[in-house]
């Protein structure tokens, strides 16, 4: 075997491995996707008892936690960023916050999922009457 048979071996090799990781590449599905709500507590147009509320929040996908947040908006509509849990498993935010007065609230999310998008949205509850 001569040395041009070699090196035309390993060239050969090198364009067979390079367009195994191309195809690997192109075929392999993408796993980045908006996050969206898969489960919440309270959960949407749930009724909670007043006193501490502990705010989960689970996405389909891996979010950013340090760009993402939860603001809770009281009945009278004043609005409370409730600080972020930091040892959170990947796509959920959690929280604790009290609610201490009866009426409707609304728990505003917004999270960047991994794929760069921003999604937000808004979880409706009530607090009072029959959770007491």
């Amino acid at each position: 075997m001569t040395d041009t048979d070699t090196r035309d071996g390993r060239r050969r090799r090198r364009l067979r491995d390079a367009i195994v990781v191309l195809a690997a590449a192109l075929v392999t599905p993408v796993a980045l996707a908006h996050a969206i709500v898969e489960s919440s507590q309270p959960a949407a147009n749930a009724v909670v008892a007043p006193g501490e509320l502990r705010v989960r929040v689970q996405f389909s996908s891996r979010i950013d936690i340090a760009r993402s947040r939860l603001v809770l908006i009281a009945p009278d509509r004043r609005q409370t960023t409730l600080a972020l849990d930091a040892d959170d498993k990947p796509g959920v935010v959690t929280a604790t916050t009290r609610v201490n007065t009866d009426g409707r609230f609304t728990l505003h999310w917004q999270v960047l999922s991994l794929d760069g998008h921003v999604t937000r949205g808004d979880i409706p509850f009530r607090v009072g009457g029959a959770a007491r």
